[in-house]
């Protein structure tokens, strides 16, 4: 029977460099790559729903309900099924977010939130969490470059609470965060991240 692979999760604020350095890490550990919200056909919807800038009525309760429900189906579907199989999963986000942008973002409460995305990805828990972090004048920068979603639309107030959250629940758990900074180049970037995250893993 296959030892279970390791569930290594990005977080960071929008325009961090999360997406290129997973598909880097990934690579480096022949492991899954997927992403929160959208990592399966479902979610995929649900995340065309919650990104969508027409939707300025959804509500925060609703966001996060919608976050739960991707996540109890990405955990399902793909990366249990993945970690089982003996093989890596390196994730473009994870339930941390959802306490961050809507706990800490929204102002939502916490408590509240980790019960019931404990119950939606059944209390399985990234094994390390990658935090990237940037401070908002490179954030604001990143994103002037690009089309921008609902998310990354929002107030620079949004997004100290956001980061706030991170940095907090990055001091909570310890043993099982990375916190990096993630100004170096990209290639100098990958190789502090890998270099870390092997060792903290034992890989």
């Amino acid at each position: 029977m296959a030892m279970p692979g390791s569930y290594i999760a990005f977080e960071g604020v929008e325009g961090c460099g999360k997406s290129t350095h997973v598909k880097r890490l990934a690579a480096h550990l022949d492991a899954l790559i997927t992403r929160e919200p959208g990592g399966t056909t479902i979610g995929t919807t649900l995340r065309e729903i919650m990104a969508n800038t027409d939707n300025t009525h959804l509500s925060p309760r609703a966001e996060a309900l919608l976050m739960a429900a991707d996540r109890a189906q990405h955990l399902h579907e793909l990366v249990v099924p993945t970690l089982e199989s003996g093989r890596h999963v390196v994730s473009d986000r994870s339930v941390y977010s959802s306490l961050a942008y809507q706990g800490y973002g929204r102002q939502l409460g916490i408590a509240q939130l980790r019960q019931f995305n404990d119950f939606a990805i059944d209390a399985r828990w990234p094994d390390l969490v990658v935090y990237l972090r940037v401070d908002l004048e490179a954030v604001r920068q990143r994103l002037e470059k690009r089309d921008t979603d609902r998310f990354e639309r929002e107030d620079d107030e949004f997004f100290r609470r956001v980061m706030q959250g991170f940095e907090d629940l990055a001091a909570a758990e310890p043993n099982r965060w990375l916190v990096i900074d993630a100004t170096p180049p990209k290639d100098e970037l990958e190789l502090i991240i890998r270099r870390a995250v092997t060792e903290r893993l034992g890989l």
